[in-house]
């Protein structure tokens, strides 16, 4: 059974609380968008909201942050109404929280005036902060002309300038890299070390894992609350992950067979991650079905189940889970396993600038490839050079067979492609920007309804088709360009970061249609910064400053990693990150909620330092313990080794 929600706490809970929310009523005409939601959040704590649009945390947070007012219900910040306490709360806000004309320092000193910072203050302040976030080197460069990763730095130090008590952040990495998000989340995890009080919303369930104590909301109430730890123990399941030569098949195998305490089964790349009451007893079964059916069973490993296991299997007992509906397709799919794109040598230059360095990419009829990167790593480039968007500086391409004149209708009729920032034009409504595509692509007049119904049913938006694009939330948005790409089923689809914003349950939908179109012998190539949800991809290649720096299988890549992973477990969890970035590299030291996790090249050598030096500073380790790497570790690694040693 899930995990119950936390009783309102008694009046002694909420004098010592940060936040205090009782009985939170925000209506919109008729709309109810939060329904009577109570949590308390203690100074010092990071409190993460997880849910999907249009659940209410944005809603939740404008009337934290006093912008807004509630229907009904307490509110209290510091002990006062919102907006008393406006001077003390630091807001990163999901669209704008930055000038794109002014410089980073005038953004600062901009919001240290508005927060009524002394002049003497601000330039004490903001020679710190920015050094914090490594933006001391940009003072002068126009907040447009910043990476992703540096513009949520900048708008978090912003938020800072006043030294607030409570400091509310709205989806503040999306769209970031990896190692920008990590960053960010170190310098979070710092920050509520002094005392601050942390609110924040994200679509990304591995950062959600970060935090101290997590809610779940949905349709405007709260589904769950509690540690990560609690919010495991309340699922009461465990996870196998099983290595199988021929996942596909393994999975439907699963799919029809009785298999002891089976709950759920979810695809990756190279692995099936199939949650069971039971893990000794299903593990026999689901080796004994597969061996039935001659699907050889490389390694089957019992692990702790995620955020999002949690997360879906809630909302799946609350029957909030959207049925699969699969694609009308009318084609019957290219040869698997034919080269559909290839990259040889490929470069691109912008004046002296190389944004791509000779990079070599094969992508096969039913792949899903997953090409990795930094912002600002050469990514966009290659797909819109791989498109024929962009004439390449040298190199070959080859698409769809063909090697020359790749920007012809005939080859562009093959291709689905959603960028990362337009497909959609935001002042037509739903159905007429799906028209358009269907004209576009040549979808046929006898099957454009279809098409059409297709991605209304799938997003949700049956009876919204004359919405206006421009009023859907970032999600949806992304759900409805995702359909638009693959309407005329596309024979090789190029997807930049189609999940930017999307929460999990969207994600899990997007990834299963994914999927359908590979097995169906799509080429897929795709970029995220997600990358729990690369492991979904068959196999992928990460770039760092326009190369390709390693390639392979999620499962190789992570096997292939230098030296180990560990995990810490201290009750001082900042004071023993802060102890050991002194005597290692920062990337190699991560805070994971209340705990950190360590990347050591000799296990054997360098834990008696790492005890050692903890030691010394007095902070005791209750536990220190190897564990596999995520595809986050390999990517960090691999990025920042690649920084260091350029060749």
């Amino acid at each position: 059974m899930p995990a119950p929600l936390s009783p309102t706490p008694p009046a002694a809970l909420e004098a010592r609380s940060a936040i205090a929310v009782q009985g939170l009523h925000k209506s919109y005409g008729s709309v109810e968008a939060l329904r009577g939601i109570d949590f308390t959040v203690q100074p010092g704590e990071i409190f993460g909201f997880i849910g999907p649009d249009g659940a209410g945390k944005t809603t939740t947070f404008q009337i934290l942050a006093g912008v807004m007012e509630a229907t009904a219900g307490q509110v209290s910040l510091l002990g006062k109404p919102p907006g008393q306490a406006q001077l003390n709360i630091g807001y990163v806000t999901q669209k704008f929280s930055l000038y794109p004309d002014l410089t980073v320092l005038e953004n600062l000193r901009y919001s240290a005036g508005l927060r009524r910072v002394p002049a003497a203050r601000w330039r004490e302040r903001a020679p710190h902060l920015l050094g914090q976030v490594g933006l001391d080197a940009f003072g002068d460069r126009l907040a447009r002309n910043l990476s992703g990763g540096m513009k949520q730095k900048l708008a978090l130090c912003c938020a800072l300038v006043a030294n607030p008590a409570v400091l509310l952040l709205d989806e503040p990495t999306t769209g970031v890299d990896p190692v920008s998000r990590r960053e960010f989340w170190d310098l979070l995890a710092a920050v509520a070390s002094t005392g601050v009080t942390v609110v924040v919303a994200t679509p990304y369930l591995d950062e959600a894992e970060r935090c101290h104590r997590i809610a779940l909301i949905y349709g405007g109430e709260l589904q769950q609350m509690g540690t990560l730890a609690s919010l495991r123990q309340g699922l009461g399941l465990q996870r196998l992950e099983v290595w199988a030569a021929d996942i596909a098949q393994a999975e439907t195998v699963l799919q029809g067979a009785t298999v002891s305490g089976l709950v759920d089964i979810q695809t990756f790349g190279d692995r099936l991650d199939v949650l069971v009451t039971d893990p000794g007893v299903a593990d026999q079964q689901v080796r004994q079905h597969l061996a039935q059916q001659q699907i050889h069973v490389d390694r089957v490993q019992h692990t702790t189940p995620t955020l999002e296991n949690v997360f879906v299997n809630h909302l799946r007992q609350q029957g909030l889970d959207p049925p699969y509906l699969s694609f009308p397709t009318a084609q019957t799919g290219q040869t698997l396993g034919k080269v559909a794109i290839a990259a040889r040598s490929l470069q691109k230059t912008f004046g002296s600038f190389c944004a791509v360095d000779h990079v070599d990419i094969t992508v096969r009829h039913g792949e899903i490839y997953g090409l990795l990167g930094a912002n600002g790593a050469g990514k966009t480039t290659t797909i819109k050079m791989l498109c024929g968007l962009l004439p390449a500086s040298g190199g070959e391409i080859e698409l769809a067979g063909q090697t020359a004149n790749l920007s012809r209708p005939e080859v562009r009729s093959r291709i689905g492609y959603m960028s990362q920032k337009f497909t959609l034009y935001d002042d037509l409504t739903i159905l007429q920007n799906l028209t358009f595509y269907c004209g576009v692509y040549g979808v046929p007049k006898r099957l454009q309804r279809q098409k059409i119904n297709w991605v209304l049913e799938t997003c949700g938006l049956q009876g919204q088709e004359q919405t206006v694009t421009a009023k859907l939330p970032g999600g949806w948005k992304q759900r409805v360009a995702f359909g638009a790409s693959v309407m005329h089923e596309p024979d090789i689809l190029f997807l930049d970061e189609p999940t930017s914003g999307v929460d999990p349950l969207a994600r899990r939908q997007f990834w299963r249609q994914i999927r359908d179109f590979a097995r169906r012998g799509t080429a897929i190539l795709v970029t995220t910064h997600y990358l729990e949800e690369a492991e979904n991809c068959h196999s992928m290649g990460f770039m760092v400053a326009g190369r390709v720096v390693a390639q392979g299988s999620p499962s190789q890549i992570k096997a292939e990693q230098p030296g180990q992973l560990v995990e810490v477990v201290t009750d001082r969890t900042q004071a023993a990150a802060d102890c050991l970035k002194h005597h290692l590299e920062t990337w190699r030291v991560a805070i994971f909620g209340d705990r950190l996790h360590l990347v050591l090249d000799d296990l054997d050598g360098d834990l008696p330092r790492v005890r050692q030096w903890l030691r010394e500073s007095e902070i005791p380790i209750q536990a220190a313990n190897p564990i596999p790497f995520s595809l986050e570790d390999a990517f960090i690694g691999i990025v920042q080794r690649a920084h260091a040693s350029p060749s």
